[in-house]
């Protein structure tokens, strides 16, 4: 079995649970304030699912408690796609910004690609 046709039943399990996690996992305020630090070129996309910081200098505390929240709601949402699907949370994580995360991004957001260098796009 190829690692793409393993990978979709897990893309479509956290894409799902993306939708109803995220509403519970993730308050308004913190993905405010997350949606603003990623404007500000502050906080992206890890290839790894989570969130990260761009420029870790400029993050205040109130945008790092808000990427700590989400990504401990990302987390819990890996790892029961990787539980339902017979793969581990890491590779939960990498499909769902391979399939769900990368494909939301707007311009001028940041991620990091798979080199690990953060890229505008």
């Amino acid at each position: 079995m190829t690692f793409n046709k393993l990978m979709a039943p897990v893309a479509a399990v956290v894409a799902s649970l993306a939708v109803v996690g995220a509403a519970q996992a993730d308050s308004a305020a913190a993905k405010a304030a997350v949606d603003a630090a990623k404007a500000q070129g502050i906080v992206g996309e890890q290839s790894d699912g989570f969130l990260g910081f761009v420029n870790s200098g400029a993050a205040s505390a109130e945008v790092r408690a808000a990427v700590s929240e989400i990504n401990a709601g990302r987390r819990q949402l890996y790892s029961q796609a990787a539980a339902q699907n017979g793969v581990s949370p890491a590779a939960a994580g990498a499909s769902a910004f391979r399939t769900v995360v990368q494909a939301k991004l707007k311009p001028g957001e940041y991620y990091q690609n798979a080199g690990g260098a953060w890229v505008k796009k």
